[in-house]
């Protein structure tokens, strides 16, 4: 929660890097007040505003975080089962012939994963509350927190050679992974 000038309550969130260049990242704002925030535009920081309510931005970002580190987490895990079953090869070999975007994606953003999940433990955990109030399933976000916190425990000295290709990093992570889990 956030006050725009006068105190007046704001809900917000940011989708997307850090903003250090114009355009990249996206700032939801919610709230009566939430207009005000437009004027960072400016500054190169594209504002999205979600209504009067108050939450609705952080309602958004849970949304939002669900899809994008939650389909990381599926995919991180299931490359982690298929090294355990020596099967990794044969199923990046499958996914470049029928999800080769999803595979692209994957070797872009799971190697990633380790210096960031043990913030996004929390985040999961109040999707699969946020989730259990609307009646949803939690189970699947409280394995994702499960998930991220077996990285961030068994990751932390995990470092990819920073030269290496995309697909050498990812395989180098889940090995490690693989192997902390005997």
């Amino acid at each position: 929660m956030i006050s725009a000038p006068g105190g007046t309550p704001v809900d917000g969130g940011f989708v997307g890097p850090p903003p250090t260049r114009p355009g990249v990242t996206r700032f939801y704002a919610s709230g009566r007040e939430a207009a005000q925030f437009a004027g960072l535009s400016k500054f190169g920081l594209d504002v999205r505003l979600l209504g009067d309510e108050i939450g609705a931005a952080s309602a958004f970002k849970m949304c939002y975080a669900a899809q994008t580190k939650g389909r990381y987490s599926i995919f991180l895990e299931s490359l982690v089962a298929a090294e355990k079953m020596g099967l990794y090869d044969a199923l990046v070999a499958e996914l470049e012939g029928s999800q080769s975007s999803t595979l692209e994606d994957t070797r872009r953003s799971v190697p990633g994963i380790p210096g960031k999940s043990g913030r996004w433990i929390g985040e999961m955990e109040e999707i699969a509350t946020t989730f259990a109030d609307l009646g949803l399933t939690s189970q699947i976000f409280a394995g994702v927190a499960d998930l991220y916190r077996f990285v961030t425990d068994e990751a932390a000295g995990h470092t990819a050679d920073a030269d290496a290709d995309p697909e050498e990093k990812l395989r180098a992570l889940v090995s490690h992974l693989a192997r902390a889990r005997g």
